[in-house]
This record gives structure tokens, sequence and C-alpha cells, in this order.
């Protein structure tokens, strides 16, 4: 099967492969988006030895899989490994076998290690013996490429990544998996051949976020509002408790994690770990900033600073698209069809706010279309300090050559054209936001307009206009 888009990845993948030292690749990402998949086409199935952990099984249950692995390999004693230890003693015994299947372009021995984190039970010493088996054995082995990969991204992070002691800096590399961009979107609805036009694949990502396995739920006889209905808010509906099965996939106890993006959902402009401390079902403290940087490396949250502000004043603001679906939609029960809650001034108030989660997400194609991709960036938001004219800044690209765009975005079903109102909220938020921050860079007014951009007299303020086609860049 094709894999679609991807190309860093794959690039990365096949680097390693061509590497002269031992590798030891992570391979990490929130669920559902397609770790396994990758891995598995990359490789055409062929791997010197694979096993995959397996959910909510004890240790005894873990060896017995990783048993039957083994003799798919040839391990002909059929008595099951007591211990890890011993499992990755007889794995070792293999991969110095001579019948072992080697890599063509490297005569590398691959290693797959699917749902690793499932692998460590409690009270198990799988951790111990996998440090042991890595340090002592496959670190000096320059044809051995070990690949390990799980949706519990938070036990990838905290015992491979950023662990300080047997895995210290033994990750070779890392690849965080990130859901499809538009244009690997338009691709993979290609490839199934689903019929939509561009205006309705972005639409489609403000629900579904570009995470593959929901795309590829995607009925191409429905219209994508059927398509939702089905798969949503049917009961029957594949996607219908989506929302739960992620998180409780993700983290051994995702209660606070949820709060927090219940709360975020809440104020989509984002809030500060103080603010967020302050909620009584989350409270401070280490176990707080230890959700804010799981969320964050999972892609539910960006952190990001207003242009005045301190590092330690940062905010945190919830930019996954089907979370916030959900939150707003789902979870609540309360609303049955999504036929008949299109059109409505809740549908179009959410559209708005997802629509900003889109670009938030295509910076790098924002970039490409005002040409400024070889130029070094920051981006952040930003609001008044007055509460009373509620202006509001949802992204700033802050430019190393004295440039700032200052980014409006719009979705309309007709191409968006400027009225004399937000002529004036236009003119209103640069004199407020110049005068509050002191800048004296260059401030471009850049119009981001999903449904395209119809010019008339008000257009004279507006120095750039991305269209929902340039957000499909490469």
């Amino acid at each position: 099967m094709k894999i679609v888009g991807r190309e860093r990845e794959k690039d990365c993948l096949m680097q390693c492969l061509l590497s002269k030292r031992p590798e030891f690749v992570a391979v990490y990402g929130r669920r559902r988006v397609g770790k396994t998949y990758l891995i598995k086409e990359f490789f055409n199935n062929n791997f010197s030895f694979y096993a995959t952990g397996i959910a909510n099984e004890k240790t005894t249950g873990q060896l017995k899989a990783f048993h039957s692995s083994l003799a798919k390999y040839g391990y002909e004693d059929k008595k099951q490994p007591s211990d890890w230890f011993e499992a990755f003693e007889i794995l070792r015994k293999m991969l110095d076998g001579d019948k072992l299947y080697r890599e063509p372009i490297n005569n590398k021995r691959v290693i797959f290690l699917d749902e690793l984190p499932w692998m460590d039970t409690a009270k198990s010493d799988f951790k111990s013996a996998f440090e042991y088996f890595w340090n002592s054995y496959a670190s000096s082995k320059e044809d051995i490429m070990l690949i390990v990969c799980g949706s519990a991204t938070s036990w990838i992070m905290n015992n491979l990544i950023y662990d300080r002691k047997g895995f210290h800096n033994r990750i070779t590399r890392h690849i965080h998996l990130a859901p499809f961009s538009l244009a690997e979107c338009e691709e993979f609805f290609k490839y199934n051949n689903i019929v939509m036009n561009r205006s309705q694949m972005i639409e489609s990502y403000m629900i579904f976020g570009g995470v593959p396995y929901y795309l590829n739920l995607l009925d191409s006889r429905l219209s994508l509002m059927q398509n939702v209905d089905e798969l949503c808010f049917k009961e029957y509906g594949n996607l219908h408790d989506e929302y739960y099965s992620l998180f409780y996939s993700l983290f051994n106890k995702p209660g606070k994690h949820m709060v927090i993006l219940e709360s975020l959902a809440k104020n989509p402009y984002g809030l500060t770990r103080n603010q967020l401390s302050k909620v009584g079902e989350i409270g401070g403290g280490s176990v707080l900033t230890k959700d804010l940087r799981e969320l964050q490396e999972c892609g539910f949250i960006r952190r990001f600073n207003k242009l005045t502000q301190k590092d330690e004043e940062s905010f945190y603001q919830l930019i996954d698209p089907f979370v916030l679906f959900s939150i707003l939609f789902l979870n609540n029960k309360t609303l049955k069809s999504w036929k008949e809650h299109i059109n409505t001034p809740g549908y179009y108030s959410w559209r708005g706010k997802s629509f900003e989660i889109v670009c938030l997400n295509h910076t790098h194609q924002i970039k490409q279309a005002l040409g400024i991709s070889g130029i070094e960036t920051d981006e952040f938001a930003w609001h008044s300090s007055h509460k009373d004219n509620g202006a509001q800044i949802d992204l700033l690209i802050a430019r190393k050559d004295g440039v700032i765009n200052l980014c409006e975005m719009k979705f309309t079903n007709e191409a968006y054209s400027l009225d004399s109102d937000e002529y004036e909220k236009i003119l209103n938020r640069m004199s407020l936001f110049r005068k509050e921050t002191g800048t004296n860079d260059a401030i471009l007014i850049t119009l981001i307009c999903g449904g395209g951009y119809k010019r008339n007299k008000y257009s004279e303020i507006i120095q750039n206009v991305i269209t929902g086609d340039d957000l499909f860049r490469q």
C-alpha cells in the first residue's frame, strides 16, 4: 500500500538504514496518527524481529505475546520466558543467528517493538531488561536498527527521550508523527476516491484534524455532512466515544489532562499556567507542569508568549481540531445531528475558531505563501490590556527582518470582502497593538481567507492575501 505524504519521516528512516552506526529510533504521536502503518509499510513488513505490546495485559500476557513473536522468527523452545531479562537474552541469540532477515539496502538488522509502553507493566522488570539489551548488546552493533513506537507519548518521552538514567542520550533519532497537513489530506482523499473541493477539505480538517485513521473512516458515497453524522453523532458511529478512548489510551490517569483541554476550549485564545492552576480540578505544582508538557508533546496544545511578555507568563492554547469539536458537540450529548446544527450561529462561531486552528497548524505554508520561508520568525498572539475594547490578534508572525505580519483569519461560504466595520476594527487593532507594544517594526496586514477573497474599496489596508489554496502547499 502507498504511504501518503510523510516525506520527512521516510527520509529519516532511510538515513538510519544508510548509516554506519547502531540506530535507536523512537516514533511517537497521538493515537490513530499512523505510526505503526508508517513503519510497517516503509519496511514492507520485513523485519529481523517484530513484536507488539498488548493493551491492558499483565506481565505474563506480555511475555506470552513476546514468546509468540520469537517463535514466528525461529525460536523453537515452547517454554515461555520467565521474565524480560530471559526474553531479551533469547532475542539477542536469535539476532546473532545466520538465518536472520537483513534489510538489503545496508544489511541492517531491523527490530521493531510496537506499542512498547504497554510491555512495561506494573512491577515488571521490562525497562531494566530493555536497558540492558540495548546498552550491553545492541548499542555496539553498527548493523542494528531498533525502532520503538507507542501511542502513550508520555511514556516514550519520560522513559526514553528525557530519561536521565539508563537511556540517557541513547535515542539516536526521534520522529514525532503529526496529523496530515492539508496537502497530505488532499493526496489521501484522491488516493481513496473521496470527492471534495478544497473548501470542504478545510472543513473536514476542522472536524477530523488530519488524523489518518479518522479520514480513513469516511464513506466516499456520502457527503462530508453525512459522514460527520454517521461517524460522530450516531451511537454506533466509530468516533462517537473516540474522545474518551483517545485520552485513556495515552495517559494512565487522563482526568486532569481532559479538564485542562476543556478549560482551554472555553477560552479559545489561551490561558496562562497560573490561570489553569486556579481551576479546582487541575491544581498546580509539578503535576500541572508534567500534564501541560505531555499535552504539548502530543500536539493537543501549543505554548506561546505574547509579544511583550516573559517566558514564565506563557499562554497555552488548544490546537487540536477533533478535540475542540468533541468537547463542543459530542461530550454533552445534547446535539443529535450535525445536519441540524449547520448554518446556526453556534456553527459559524465554531467554524471561525476552528479555522484559526487550521491556520496555526499551517504556519509553514503561510510563510511559504508570504515568501519568507528562509527568514527566522516567531509566532505570537496578542490582546489589548484594556479589557473594555476587546482588541485581540490571534496570529502575529514576527520576523527577523524587522517586519510583523498581523494576520486576520476568515472562513466564509463566499469570497470574503472587507466591510466598513471590519475595516475600522483592523485599523483599531493595529493602532492599539503599536501603542501598547511600542514596536517600531513595520506592520503588514495579512488576510487569510479560506473561502477566497474579493477586493473592494476597503482593500487598501491589506498588504498580503493568503487564500485557502495557499494552505495546501507542501
